[in-house]
């Protein structure tokens, strides 16, 4: 502990006493400095923070109740704690000027025996703040050996985070690489009235994609948030709470975690390739109807799969996108036996028994992605989970960014074929006809006699055309188009087109 006014006046051979004692907690503050000065103005050369002694020869042919408060006042200003004033060398005893304006500001002065060497004091003040530096920096190494230990343990990460709460003396929290919080064995929790803010601040750091530090200090609320990985993508963030600034141990031992972390996330990265890779062969033996195989593998390693019914999610975002699989990991991690997730065609797959699927939405809302669902099936059905995802896929869109299959279904294929985009397909297969405005007879014969289900008198009669008009008619737009209109596949394919640009006769009225 560094030296204070306190300890000054109880140590005997120092022989002190206090002749004003000034504001209470001055005895108490930690003292930075002692220095002795007899300068008029010794301002320009001191810091805030200590204990100046003099012998008073300023004052020997001055010592008005102007010029103590002058000086007196320059001393506070500098913020220096407390003056010290030796009796018997110039002045027998302590100027009742100096003694008034040192009352005057609270300023504690000290009374120093004729017997008690400057020099003995000055060596008490800096020998305790040698001590306190030593015992700091012999603090810092314990608990940066302390840190290193426990990073050799199985559980290195939580060994480590719970091991700087333990030192630091404060709650500590960690956001995984999606901003989630990580539960993690410690004493103190963050407050439950910060908890929100101590995330929302997280997510906005991890949100910027770069490494950077955020510092919280509002209404009672102080902490230190700091990313975790020098590079993106990020692995996650450290927030560390505390009643004021950290000391620079406290300050070096929080580095130290962020580099240990941070070096244990990146020597991670091939391991979490293998990972990946080996979900994705896992996810390749269950459509192979390796059942038995697959999740015997997947239960040495991440727990059993989710027990069917399941429900297949496919979410394909743009690109490669390490963090997002990362996150996925986490999650899936934190879901155990209730989600599997693996790679496929450049798509990412999520499995999940049914009912288990809403898990998901957040997680996609926050990341922003489109994904399609299938409906619930076996584990035998995967192929077709599989293509009911992707095709739900297709659909998603701004405003509905997860497509359930089971919903395009009940709507019926037209709906499904126009929300997958048919109609730039249907405009395609029509283009020979949409160019001149004539042919829009045509295409109206076409439509009237599609309508009436291929019969040409109904058709003629509505159209007021003698049927073998109608038969051209419809048989110059069969070649136009390139269909045999005899075939029943080519008259669907025709009437599907034309309801999805909405040019059947229906469809107009």
């Amino acid at each position: 502990m560094p030296t204070t006014l306190a300890t000054l006046l109880q140590d005997a051979p120092l022989g002190l006493s206090l002749k004003v004692p000034g504001r209470s907690e001055a005895l108490t503050e930690p003292l930075a400095w002692a220095h002795a000065s007899d300068l008029a103005d010794p301002t320009p050369w001191l810091v805030e923070g200590g204990l100046l002694l003099t012998d008073g020869v300023q004052f020997r042919d001055d010592a008005s109740a102007q010029a103590a408060t002058a000086y007196v006042d320059r001393l506070t200003t500098r913020g220096v704690l407390a003056l010290g004033f030796a009796e018997g060398i110039v002045h027998p005893q302590i100027p009742a000027t100096v003694v008034d304006a040192c009352a005057r500001v609270e300023m504690p002065l000290l009374k120093v025996p004729r017997g008690t060497p400057f020099m003995q004091i000055i060596r008490h003040v800096s020998d305790a703040i040698a001590r306190d530096e030593r015992s700091r920096l012999e603090a810092s190494l314990d608990a940066q050996r302390a840190v290193a230990r426990a990073a050799l343990r199985p559980d290195g990460l939580r060994a480590i985070l719970a091991e700087l709460e333990v030192r630091l003396g404060t709650w500590v929290a960690l956001f995984d690489a999606s901003g989630e919080r990580v539960e993690i064995a410690t004493r103190l929790n963050v407050p439950a009235d910060a908890s929100s803010i101590v995330e929302e601040a997280a997510r906005r750091l991890l949100a910027k994609g770069r490494p950077g530090t955020i510092r919280l200090d509002d209404e009672g609320l102080t902490a230190t948030l700091e990313t975790i990985g020098r590079r993106a993508p990020l692995r996650g963030v450290l927030a560390v709470g505390s009643a004021g600034d950290l000391d620079s141990a406290g300050a070096d031992l929080v580095s130290s975690v962020i580099a240990l972390a941070g070096i244990a996330l990146e020597q991670s990265r091939t391991l979490e390739t293998a990972r990946r890779r080996l979900r994705a062969g896992i996810l390749e033996l269950l459509r192979a109807g390796a059942f038995q195989v697959a999740e015997s593998t997947a239960s040495a390693l991440w727990g059993s799969l989710p027990q069917g019914p399941v429900v297949v999610t496919m979410v394909a975002p743009e690109g490669t996108d390490t963090t997002l699989t990362e996150q996925l990991e986490t999650f899936a991690d934190r879901h155990q036996g209730r989600v599997f997730f693996a790679e496929r065609d450049g798509a990412l797959v999520l499995v999940a028994a049914q009912g288990d699927e809403r898990l998901a939405l957040p997680f996609l809302e926050r990341a922003g992605l489109r994904a399609g669902m299938s409906g619930p099936i076996s584990w035998t059905e995967l192929d077709r989970g599989l293509d009911e995802a992707r095709r739900a896929w297709a659909s998603a869109s701004a405003s509905r960014p997860v497509a359930k299959f089971p919903e395009l279904a009940r709507r019926g294929m037209l709906s499904y074929l126009e929300e997958a985009g048919g109609e730039a397909v249907a405009r395609r297969l029509l283009a020979p006809l949409l160019g001149d405005p004539a042919d829009a007879q045509l295409i109206e014969a076409a439509g009237v006699w599609l309508e009436n289900l291929g019969q040409w008198d109904p058709a003629a009669r509505a159209l007021g055309i003698h049927r073998q008009t109608l038969r051209s008619r419809v048989a110059v737009a069969g070649r136009r188009l390139g269909l045999d209109l005899e075939r029943v596949d080519d008259r669907t394919e025709l009437w599907t087109a034309l309801t999805l640009t909405r040019m059947t006769p229906a469809d107009r009225v």
